[in-house]
């Protein structure tokens, strides 16, 4: 379990936990009793601790509410009731499949870079094509687990040959603070503080329909300038906690010098 709101979730009354996500997500007694199918005098009592919500019904009030898994079981805990969502690594025996899918993407998206990330932005997989784009950087920024979000934004990383820096740092921090409103998680909120201490000069991305899907990134290279556009992928309706933290950031080439230079760097024959 992260350090983060579920920690604290183990500790208090799951009346508490429900009223701090029912604020969080900004529902009334009513709406959420409406939506949950029961009274709001039995939600009332059920936050105030005066009634003993079930297993049940805690799982109903989570959906409802759009609570995270890694929450939902912690908001169990609170209720004295056992998780019922796993937690399960990729090296795991029953993700094995999951992790051949993983790595048949990644490496089908050669020679352009792809990678997997967790909900915290820490590299789990990744494939041949994103070594390459990262000459220069700090190797402490390399070390396990490397941090997506650190690896950006940090002055010795890559936010010295970012040309759209502003742009891009405004998507990463909106990105952290959305994921930190969502889950309550205080290592996100950690992150964020911490990106926003680095200070770079946030512009929002324009108003060009495609940045809604497709996320520029323009990144000096020693064998020219890479002009690429970034997508984030989620898996669809997991029942694991680590699998639904999941995404999949694929970058594509957004001109056909990058294109080429990608090519050229996948086949060593760049500088």
């Amino acid at each position: 379990m992260s350090d983060s709101v579920a920690e604290r979730e183990a500790s208090a009354g799951p009346g508490e936990v429900l009223r701090e996500w029912r604020a969080r997500r900004r529902r009334s007694q009513l709406e959420l009793a409406i939506s949950a199918g029961v009274s709001a005098r039995h939600l009332s009592f059920v936050e105030t601790g005066r009634s003993r919500a079930s297993r049940e019904l805690l799982l109903t009030l989570s959906e409802s509410l759009e609570v995270p898994l890694r929450e939902r079981n912690a908001l169990l805990l609170a209720g004295g009731y056992a998780p019922v969502y796993t937690a399960s690594d990729l090296d795991d025996e029953q993700l094995q499949a999951i992790r051949a899918a993983l790595d048949h993407l990644l490496t089908g998206h050669e020679p352009y870079p792809a990678l997997v990330i967790d909900r915290w932005g820490d590299m789990q997989l990744s494939n041949r094509a994103v070594a390459p784009l990262l000459a220069g950087v700090d190797p402490e920024l390399l070390a396990p687990p490397v941090n997506i979000f650190r690896l950006s934004l940090h002055p010795a990383g890559l936010a010295p040959r970012i040309r759209n820096l502003g742009a891009w740092a405004a998507h990463l921090i909106e990105r952290l603070d959305r994921l930190t409103r969502t889950t309550g998680d205080a290592r996100l909120a950690g992150l964020l503080s911490e990106m926003r201490g680095y200070g770079p000069p946030t512009v929002g991305m324009n108003s060009r329909p495609e940045h809604d899907v497709l996320l520029p990134l323009q990144l000096e290279h020693p064998s020219g300038a890479l002009n690429l556009h970034s997508t984030v992928t989620h898996f669809g309706a997991p029942h694991d906690v680590n699998l639904a933290e999941l995404a999949v950031e694929s970058f594509f080439p957004a001109d056909e010098a990058t294109r080429r230079i990608l090519g050229e760097l996948a086949a060593g024959t760049t500088a």
